[in-house]
């Protein structure tokens, strides 16, 4: 969803006058319990991104743990607490292309709204273990102790790869995933599971 002038529009795609793709408003509105706080606040051309096939595939993973018992592990790029912005992208090639200008040739993506996941999950009753960022996640399940005990009977060479393998996987900023990536845990019955701090 995009704000205009008459608030939040349905993001459409619609051709220009020299036949290329292009965004555009279209007619539908979103409810505006869905939208995160003080929408009023942001100027004209701000994204919401929202996701119903998101949720839907979260309240499936919940039917079936509430029926068959279990823990899902969701994880993904994405942010923790809902909000305002942009994140579509194309990648075509391995490479990032402008979202339009291929389509059907490249893979579209966004970030997943983990907000939104745990309120769907907790709307179907099973119990929310947590949200971490990766890196967290990660060190909190023993990847400082494990890559020191494969450091200390390799070569220089295997250490530095180990070092630069810790580093992509729990590390920030561009480039590594300790940050960028989250880890989910919902299960049913309610477990808890570590990393995770209870909730409750």
């Amino acid at each position: 969803f995009v704000k205009t002038p008459q608030g939040f529009r349905e993001r459409v795609v619609a051709m220009d006058v020299d036949d290329e793709l292009i965004f555009t408003a279209g007619l539908a509105s979103i409810d505006p319990d869905l939208l995160p706080p003080l929408p009023e606040r942001q100027p004209i051309g701000t994204i919401f991104e929202y996701s119903p096939a998101r949720e839907a595939v979260m309240t499936t993973i919940a039917q079936a743990l509430k029926s068959q018992g279990g823990v899902a592990l969701i994880i993904d790029y994405g942010y923790i607490v809902s909000g305002f912005g942009d994140t579509l992208q194309a990648l075509r090639m391995h490479e990032f292309d402008p979202v339009l200008a291929h389509p059907g040739e490249a893979d579209l993506t966004s970030h997943v709204d983990f907000e939104s996941l745990m309120k769907t999950a907790g709307a179907s009753d099973v119990h929310i273990n947590g949200c971490l960022h990766q890196g967290d996640f990660l060190y909190g399940l023993g990847l400082k102790e494990r890559a020191e005990a494969l450091a200390a009977k390799a070569t220089p060479d295997q250490t530095l790869q180990i070092a630069e393998a810790v580093n992509r996987l729990a590390g920030e900023g561009a480039g590594k995933m300790g940050e960028l990536f989250k880890v989910l845990a919902v299960s049913s019955p309610a477990l808890h599971l570590l990393p995770f701090r209870a909730l409750d």
